[in-house]
């Protein structure tokens, strides 16, 4: 099999330095960041009191304190959150700008990179590793164009930062619990409550779902539907591959009377992921 690896120009890295850096993110995260050894990483979100995924990102565990894999978009606005909660923390918290990301998948095994970081995506081994290096490094192993990562990433189901956006999904709904990137058994954290309650009541009817349509997919933000009635929105597509949230349980009650999905006319299918493990719905969508 072989290596691939894909630059990704959406990616940004932001820096924590200090004593305590580990304790500080574990009060505000959803992962358990707590033990991480240098050389560890872990993914999770930054959540909204209300429970939802304000940024999205990876923590990887450093001698030095950690660095942050997030969208290049959101970067300033994590640090300046971050910085809100440090309070009189002796913590440095700013963006490394020398630094980039990809993503390798394939035989990753036999992949090394000299003078950066490379870790397992925590979310799925399918997924491969990611690698943070200078911007030089990045670009002297990246083979593939960042597209061919999205496709890979789009055939599994797994949304990223670009799907997730911020303030829009609560964890269940990407999938977090299908992941490590949310833990039930740590303490508090920003959200907590919420995500708590919803893994006990088991309210999560809408999921972060792979859709293919038999020609391109529209934008991000167009409806789903069936017989007219709004079941998902796209939330993002490359060629005839997407990303969709997605009602599950009206989805069921489709599929159940015979009748499919479409997006602008097109008819579209939806799947369940391999690595998925949540109860089916039962068609009610009440």
């Amino acid at each position: 099999m072989t290596v691939f690896i894909a630059s990704l120009p959406d990616r940004a890295i932001v820096e924590l330095r200090g004593e305590g850096t580990l304790a500080f993110l574990q009060d505000l995260v959803t992962c358990n960041v707590g033990a991480l050894k240098p050389g560890e990483a872990a993914h999770g979100g930054l959540l909204t009191p209300q429970g939802k995924i304000l940024f999205d990102f990876f923590i990887l565990a450093t001698a030095d304190g950690v660095l942050v894999d997030c969208a290049a978009d959101s970067a300033a606005g994590l640090v300046q959150k971050l910085t809100l909660y440090r309070l009189r923390r002796a913590l440095s918290i700013e963006p490394i700008d020398e630094l980039a990301v990809a993503a390798a998948w394939g035989d990753v095994h036999e992949l090394t990179v000299t003078g950066g970081h490379m870790f397992t995506d925590p979310r799925n081994a399918d997924l491969g590793a990611r690698v943070i290096a200078p911007a030089t490094v990045i670009d002297a192993i990246s083979a593939q164009p960042p597209q061919t990562y999205l496709d890979h990433r789009y055939r599994l189901g797994i949304g990223d930062a670009a799907e997730i956006g911020s303030g829009d999904l609560f964890p269940h709904e990407a999938c977090y619990d299908q992941f490590s990137s949310v833990d039930f058994a740590k303490g508090c954290y920003v959200g907590q409550e919420v995500v708590s309650r919803m893994q006990h009541r088991g309210t999560a009817r809408s999921r972060l779902v792979p859709v293919d349509g038999s020609a391109a997919l529209p934008a991000s933000g167009s409806k789903i539907t069936v017989d007219d009635r709004q079941v998902g929105t796209i939330l993002g597509s490359h060629g005839s591959h997407g990303l969709a949230l997605i009602r599950l349980d009206r989805a069921a009650k489709a599929a159940l009377a015979g009748k499919v999905l479409s997006v602008d006319g097109q008819q579209i299918a939806m799947h369940k992921p391999a690595w998925a493990n949540w109860a089916d719905a039962a068609g009610d969508d009440g």
